[in-house]
């Protein structure tokens, strides 16, 4: 049996008139007359990989025995890449014959250096064609362009112009989008309240279909489009073409963020003030923990209170104190596999819900419609530092403390070789290297929030509607416990708690 491959790609059937057709027509006039031949065909597929339909089906069946002779118009249809072409060309000569159209190839020494010369060209030509292509996508980004359809919700690309221009039915769902996020007023609960009203309604997503997800939600949250600025060559997907061929998550390539001074801003119609975005990623830090889960109790303060001693976060509970059930914040830990057990701070809930709302009550009214500018100055004590700095005092101090305990560990392995349990020092070496990545981690995204924090100016729109929403209400006292949670998370995101009574307020 002889096997016909025929490979194009998009741009090469535009340029190299290298079409289907003709390859198929000239592999089987190779064949000759009568020849019982199969058609490998892929259509549009680059050949930059080899992760290609038809190719893997070819490759299957010359491991089945099914194939004998191997008829291809030139090399490059293989594969563009010398690597991958020489991998094929292996394989075949294994178990078939190969022939080209248009070349000759002979399995000596001589004919296969040309054969990797010409490879070698064939990769730097598509090396070259990708080069000259997004050389000519920046420039038309520099020129303010808009490349290609992105198919941002709440825009549509004009092609002529190349712009993106406000598609209105989608634009106030986007600003319904960001305002039941950063002004609820009860009527949804976090990302996946937003997911089922927007489904609930029967309004349709980008591709028409009448669902929401939570995550298609997060995404319009997270995207600075809206702002008016739509950024080029922001990530990097090279490889991903292949991922919808590849079976386990593990193989496919992920999509990654280029630095920043790569990025090529170009300007597009503000769907969203900057302000009102800004406000949302500081919502969306904190959704996670604020929304982690739900209780047969409700508390005033779940998923703002930390411990101000040990840095974990504390939670409502029920407890029993000498025979009374009391409700309590407390820091401990008690799930399986909670690394940070806590200190055991624990304050009774009434006690601070009341602190916390008569303290908010007492910045509104006591300076009235002025009070969201005073709110930063106030919400925290003169002698304490922010919380970011305190932290990343804590992790500085633990780091250091894992690079001393590797350090013993290291020196007590070296000095008790004939006595020491080696496998038991490596699964603790283990463990010291893991926490340390984790605190890394923590200490880079805690100084990004630390720098946030410094360059962050006061949020005098989003206070402004705290103020006003509070003050719309006949009876403020009246409030239910979830429009009461709404306003203080629209000031604070998080309350710390010291053993010794001290508070402070963290403001957004």
């Amino acid at each position: 049996m002889i096997a016909l491959y025929a490979r194009v790609s998009t741009e090469e059937q535009a340029k190299s008139g290298y079409s289907l057709q003709d390859q198929i027509r000239q592999c089987r006039e190779k064949a000759g007359k009568n020849a019982e031949c199969i058609e490998y065909v892929d259509d549009g597929y680059s050949g930059g990989f080899l992760e290609r339909p038809a190719l893997s089906k070819l490759r299957n069946d010359l491991r089945e025995g099914l194939i004998d002779k191997v008829i291809v118009y030139d090399p490059d249809r293989l594969s563009r890449k010398l690597a991958n072409q020489l991998i094929v060309t292996e394989e075949i000569e294994k178990r078939a014959k190969l022939i080209f159209v248009n070349s000759e190839y002979k399995n000596t020494p001589e004919g296969i250096l040309f054969y990797q010369m010409r490879g070698a060209f064939s990769e730097f030509e598509k090396a070259k064609i990708k080069e000259r292509m997004t050389n000519g996508r920046r420039a038309k980004a520099r020129k303010n362009k808009v490349v290609k359809d992105v198919k941002v919700y709440g825009y549509k690309f004009n092609k002529e112009s190349q712009e993106l221009e406000i598609y209105e039915p989608e634009a106030k769902i986007v600003r319904l989008i960001f305002e039941l996020f950063t002004d609820p007023r009860g009527r949804v609960q976090g990302i996946n309240g937003i997911a089922h009203y927007l489904t609930d309604k029967g309004i349709p997503t980008k591709k028409r279909k009448g669902v929401w997800h939570r995550q298609v939600v997060r995404q319009i949250l997270m995207n600075e489009t809206y702002t008016g600025v739509f950024y080029h060559n922001k990530w990097n997907t090279e490889g991903m073409l292949v991922n919808k061929y590849k079976d386990s998550d593990d193989e496919k390539v992920s999509m990654t963020l280029r630095p920043k001074e790569e990025w090529i801003p170009v300007e597009v119609p503000v769907i969203i003030e900057k302000e009102t975005f800004k406000f949302a990623q500081k919502l969306l830090k904190e959704s996670r923990r604020r929304w982690a889960g739900t209780s047969k109790n409700k508390y005033l303060l779940s998923g703002l209170v930390r411990c101000g001693d040990c840095g974990n976060t504390m939670t409502g509970r029920r407890a029993k104190n000498w025979g009374t059930y009391v409700f309590e914040y407390s820091d401990a830990k008690n799930t399986a596999g909670a690394k940070h057990k806590g200190c055991g701070n624990r304050v009774k809930c009434e006690d601070l819900d009341a602190y916390v709302w008569n303290h908010f009550v007492n910045v509104i009214t006591t300076e009235g419609e002025s009070a969201y500018s005073e709110v930063a100055a106030t919400t925290e004590t003169q002698d304490s530092i922010p919380f970011e700095e305190s932290e990343l005092q804590r992790i500085e101090a633990e780091l250091i403390r894992i690079k001393s305990g590797r350090k013993r560990l290291l020196d007590f392995m070296t000095n008790n070789a004939d006595i020491v349990d080696e496998e038991d020092i490596r699964n603790q070496l283990k463990e010291l290297k893991e926490k340390e990545d984790h605190l890394l981690k923590l200490k880079e995204e805690t100084a990004a929030l630390l720098e946030e924090r410094k360059n962050n100016e006061v949020n005098d729109e989003i206070r402004a509607k705290a103020v006003e929403r509070y003050f719309e209400n006949e009876n403020p006292e009246s409030m239910s416990i979830e429009e009461r949670q709404e306003l203080l998370r629209m000031l604070y995101r998080e309350i710390r708690v010291y053993s010794n009574g001290k508070i402070d307020f963290i403001s957004l």
